[in-house]
């Protein structure tokens, strides 16, 4: 007869737990090995798939910069600091922003940040008043910055975005608590994204069209009377990520025939929607 016990019924569980208390109180190790771990617990439905992944991107964002996710100063929504509040309004009507940079001549030069709540709450009294009377002082970071360090401190300061500066102390771009997020839970959908169209595409004007990434290719090319699809491909993103050969980021381009495709919104992992410009 055998002196073995069977192996208790939480074995598994115990296995894991150890293997992450010695992760964790051992020697340091590198984060494929951390990411190993956790794929494995997924594996035994001690993580759900979610949980996962907002874990990955959590230690994504220690890891990354705010260049890897700022909006390009080029891409900015800006407003001159000596406009009148009324001259402003058809753009600030527009873009739906809650935040402006202001800048002084031009966009490598922001001055301070317009909040639309303080548009709103003064302009019906006096429309003559101008921007830089209105403004609030911008939070200003360098591009080198880790993302968790940036939203530790706009977490602890109440600022919803900051200012991306480069070495030389001009404006590069900004970056809003929304992007640093997104990083961690994925696309986070507001009232003014224009793609919460019920189907998968949304024409702008005659030429210009919205795209969710999701589409498949057998839809776009019905749409569009294209043939890009192939098996190798289920979805227009994945088409993108295919013709790139990387995951592509906000603000990147890529043209096919006379389609000009630019990435609007997308993260480390996946592109959530796209821009398509029909070339004539």
């Amino acid at each position: 007869m055998s002196d073995e016990q069977p192996p208790s019924r939480n074995s598994p569980q115990k296995t894991w737990v150890d293997k992450i208390t010695h992760l964790l109180t051992g020697e340091p190790q590198d984060l494929d090995d951390l990411l190993e771990i956790l794929r494995e617990a997924r594996g035994k439905r001690l993580l759900d798939t979610d949980a996962l992944a907002m874990i990955e991107g959590v230690l994504q964002v220690s890891q990354m910069r705010v260049r890897d996710i700022m909006i390009p100063r080029i891409q900015m929504v800006v407003l001159p600091k000596d406009a009148d509040l009324e001259t402003i309004m058809p753009l600030v009507t527009e873009f739906g922003h809650s935040r402006y940079p202001v800048i002084d001549g031009d966009r490598s030069k922001v001055v301070g940040i317009l909040l639309a709540k303080d548009l709103l709450a003064r302009v019906l009294a006096n429309k003559a008043l101008k921007v830089h009377e209105i403004m609030r002082p911008s939070c200003v970071v360098p591009e080198s910055k880790r993302l968790n360090v940036l939203l530790k401190e706009l977490r602890t300061t109440g600022n919803h975005m900051a200012i991306v500066v480069d070495e030389y102390g001009q404006s590069a771009g900004l970056v809003t608590i929304e992007d640093v997020l997104e990083q961690i839970v994925g696309e986070i959908e507001d009232e003014h994204d224009e793609h919460e169209d019920e189907g998968y595409i949304f024409q702008r004007s005659a030429n210009e069209y919205m795209i969710k990434a999701l589409t498949p290719m057998d839809e776009f090319d019905q749409y569009f009377s294209t043939h890009l699809a192939t098996d190798e491909y289920d979805t227009i993103g994945g088409f993108i990520v295919s013709q790139l050969e990387h995951m592509p980021k906000k603000g990147e381009s890529h043209v096919v025939g006379n389609l000009k495709f630019d990435v609007i919104r997308a993260d480390s992992r996946r592109v959530y929607l796209l821009k398509l410009k029909i070339i004539r």
